[in-house]
């Protein structure tokens, strides 16, 4: 069995490495770093959770030359979340060397704030498409001697519709560097965009299914339509009881709606899409994590990358737009070996949807009616009726629903969003990373 020593990596970071409890290379990261370390252009197509983050960053420490403090590598990222992620991952071997300075830089921070930290100079750059083209408009950040760039999930800047801000910045860039792309899938923009600013680049390919395994988590379909999915979905969160729940919708105005009607039931609830202020993100993270939230609305987008220890279930409330988010989807939950339950409402268009999911996971879903008599085994789902117990000693036991009063508005739900449903409505986050629309295509990597 190899080990990162023999990928290549600096002994330096291999014991930091070991001390983290980190001594075998993931798929992508043993197939990834040497053709990284090499100088090879590298698109890799590989499921979140798959350990990308050290693929790429490993090979850009190691070349980064600590006594030059400007600008020497770029990690683009879909969401603030995802550059916080990489940030913190980056930051663990960081600290482990002298002289090197990295910076995340994405909307809904101070602008003032990040512009002192850019004065005050960094070899890495880990930020949001909109921010990072705000500060290049603003000339608080050159690119223009930056030899590594790292594409991050870049299917979701796609879908998100960031492509020009990417290219944009891309244009900003040395023509001779390295550029490594990382997606879950590879859509045709996203391989039109790897023809156009990459040089002959090597392939990478790790299948979703080996990188996370979904044999442990129980699966089953619910057929509803459109109109029954409340009611649907209320009626399993009080039969499952879930300790702590993910429920995805397809877009924020759905997930802000259903949060809505969640709270309005008396359920502990948050809603979590990129109309949220960062602050206001951290805040429902920190309320879920800290198990005083007991159900997340969230987007695909807002949820990419997200690792909460005790999810026992997720619901599907949208059918995902493909199998791959399907697979994403659902394990956010049965995390650690543990044992997971995830319920897909799916109405009649969704047909052709499961079916490409049932292929993709190699498995035959279960499939009930909404109204249909009978029960599944309650052995079969996880069931958490109970808190572990408070800081203080006391139970901090509670039923799925929650709250004082006739609609329950007592918990941590409403509290977590602070009242700023205006706020959350408001597209805050769209403005604070879009930036650049309007500016044209400039500059290819073949095409300058």
């Amino acid at each position: 069995m190899k080990d990162f020593s023999t990928l290549g990596v600096n002994p330096h970071w291999v014991k930091a490495l070991k001390e983290q409890g980190i001594a075998v290379p993931t798929p992508v990261q043993e197939q990834s770093i040497p053709l990284l370390m090499d100088g090879k252009d590298v698109i890799a197509e590989a499921q979140t959770g798959t350990g990308k983050t050290l693929a790429f960053m490993l090979p850009i420490l190691h070349k980064l030359r600590r006594e030059e403090l400007y600008p020497q590598a770029l990690v683009i990222a879909p969401t603030r979340e995802l550059a916080l992620q990489i940030t913190e991952e980056a930051n663990k071997l960081a600290a482990t060397t002298e002289g090197i300075r990295l910076l995340a830089v994405y909307g809904g921070q101070d602008v003032d704030k990040q512009m002192r930290k850019l004065e005050g100079g960094a070899q890495l750059i880990i930020g949001t498409p909109g921010r990072l083209l705000d500060h290049v408009r603003r000339g608080t950040l050159k690119l223009d001697r930056v030899k590594m760039l790292v594409l991050d999930e870049a299917d979701q800047m796609l879908h998100m519709g960031f492509l020009e801000e990417v290219e944009r910045l891309i244009s900003e860039l040395p023509y001779r560097r390295q550029t490594m792309l990382f997606s879950a899938t590879m859509p045709p923009a996203i391989r039109n965009l790897a023809r156009n600013y990459m040089l002959e680049p090597q392939d990478v390919k790790v299948k979703a299914s080996s990188s996370i395994p979904v044999d442990h988590i129980r699966q089953i379909v619910v057929e509803v339509s459109d109109r029954n999915k409340q009611a649907a979905l209320k009626e399993h969160i009080e039969k499952y009881r879930p300790y702590l729940a993910i429920i995805f919708c397809r877009t924020k105005r759905r997930a802000a709606d259903l949060n809505e009607a969640l709270q309005e039931a008396g359920y502990e609830s948050a809603e979590l899409h990129g109309d949220l202020s960062q602050n206001k993100r951290e805040q429902v993270m920190k309320a879920f994590r800290e198990a005083k939230l007991q159900l997340l609305v969230a987007t695909d987008v807002a949820a990419r990358g997200l690792d909460v220890e005790g999810v026992t279930h997720v619901f599907n409330y949208d059918m995902p737009l493909d199998a791959e988010s399907y697979i994403h989807r659902i394990g956010r939950t049965g995390r650690a070996g543990g044992k997971g339950l995830a319920v897909t409402f799916a109405s009649p268009r969704d047909r052709i949807g499961l079916q490409k999911i049932e292929q993709a996971t190699g498995q035959s879903l279960n499939r009930t009616q909404y109204g249909q008599q009978g029960r599944e085994a309650a052995d079969e789902a996880p069931r958490r009726t109970s808190r572990p117990a408070a800081a203080d000693g006391k139970d901090s036991r509670r039923p799925a629903r929650g709250g004082n009063g006739p609609r329950g508005r007592g918990g941590q739900g409403r509290s977590a969003q602070g009242g700023e449903r205006r706020e959350s409505r408001g597209g805050q986050g769209r403005s604070a990373q879009s930036g650049g629309r309007g500016q044209g295509r400039s500059g290819g990597r073949r095409g300058r």
